[in-house]
């Protein structure tokens, strides 16, 4: 009988440094997810205080239970929302915010990984500006967390919009770095051939895409607005708003900067416009570099982008019709991550090219 021989592979340190943050940026896009669904079942408010440390365990026992609930009974929210709520239903919305805590605590401890690499062991030495940068978003990340929760435990039992749109842009940042170094780990992997890709597609194809990063992240701020002034709730319906293109109370604040961002239905229609800009932009980049001389895996990279933004104005729109379905709206604000993402390797691509 003939015995097979396994080898064993161990695991090497620049094996370690790659898992982690390819670990990392899938964690902190299904953060984008977490955070979307604690929003929308308004469970976000249910915790009402930060402890950063001393707030990993959950309540294990009923009178942990009873006292985390009646600090929630202090709130705005419970006495102007939920008043009468039970301990089994403040349970169900406690649960999924600290899930949402927990895992940005996680975040911290995947981030370690490579941190320390990086510090004792010289791995990817290149990387360590990326770190010490990626360290101070995440900081700032949670810090901006905290000051959205506590914008809602005052009077009004809601988030401030603006602490919102700020703590996703926020988001945006720490998965674009994340995302960014995973993809310089892969560099040699990545590289486009100099042949046939001349410099003049180079220079307008990076600055081209660099708008379209632009207007992706500026159109999920204003989504972050609607969500905040729960204004997809208003005008449920596509193409029209009421009985028009342009509702007539759109710009009916003053000042004019404040009507764009705090008054709901101009909220809406500038995310709307907006994302049919975006939309627009992205399918005339895709004809435009269709007609230029590049290599195929950068134009089906375009390609890719252009299938996200159709998907995520489909769900746009279903968003709307359907008056917010929590599935729906939670896959809208994950794709919007997936179309940054999209648009940075895209660029990536273009600003890493063979040099011969």
């Amino acid at each position: 009988m003939k015995i097979q021989n396994y080898s064993y592979h161990p695991v090497t340190k620049d094996t370690l440094f790659k898992g982690s943050l390819i670990t990392l940026t899938v964690m902190i896009l299904l953060m984008a997810l977490i955070g979307a669904l604690t929003r929308l079942t308004g469970s976000g408010l249910s915790i009402v205080e930060w402890k950063p440390l001393t707030g990993v365990l959950p309540p294990l026992t009923f009178q942990e239970w009873a006292l985390e609930f009646a600090k929630y009974q202090q709130s705005p929210e419970y006495q102007k929302v939920n008043l009468g709520m039970t301990l089994d239903d403040f349970q169900s919305i406690f649960w999924l915010e600290y899930v949402h805590r927990l895992w940005g605590r996680l975040l911290a401890i995947i981030l370690l990984i490579p941190t320390y690499l990086t510090i004792f062991k010289a791995q990817h030495r290149e990387l360590w500006p990326f770190l010490v940068f990626l360290w101070i978003l995440g900081a700032a990340q949670g810090a901006m967390g905290w000051l959205m929760v506590k914008s809602g435990l005052v009077h009004d039992p809601h988030v401030s919009p603006y602490r919102l749109a700020l703590h996703l842009l926020l988001g945006f940042a720490v998965f674009g770095v994340s995302f960014w170094m995973t993809l310089k780990l892969y560099k040699d992997k990545l590289l486009l051939a100099r042949k046939g890709f001349s410099q003049k597609a180079y220079s307008s194809l990076t600055k081209i895409t660099f708008l379209a990063i632009l207007l992706v992240v500026v159109t999920a701020c204003f989504g972050a607005f609607v969500a905040g002034l729960k204004a997809g709730f208003l005008y449920n319906t596509f193409p029209l708003m009421g009985e028009g293109f342009i509702p007539y109370e759109i710009f009916s604040q003053s000042p004019w900067w404040k009507d764009i961002l705090e008054n709901p239905v101009t909220v809406q229609f500038l995310h709307r416009v907006l994302a049919i800009i975006t939309g627009g932009f992205c399918c005339w980049l895709w004809i435009y570099q269709r007609k230029l001389e590049i290599p195929i895996h950068l134009s089906r990279a375009y390609s890719s982008v252009v299938v996200l933004v159709f998907l995520q104005l489909t769900l746009g729109i279903l968003i709307l019709l359907l008056v917010v379905p929590i599935g729906i709206a939670v896959l809208h604000q994950g794709l919007a991550f997936v179309l940054f993402g999209s648009l940075l390797y895209t660029t990536f691509l273009l600003l890493n090219r063979e040099k011969r």
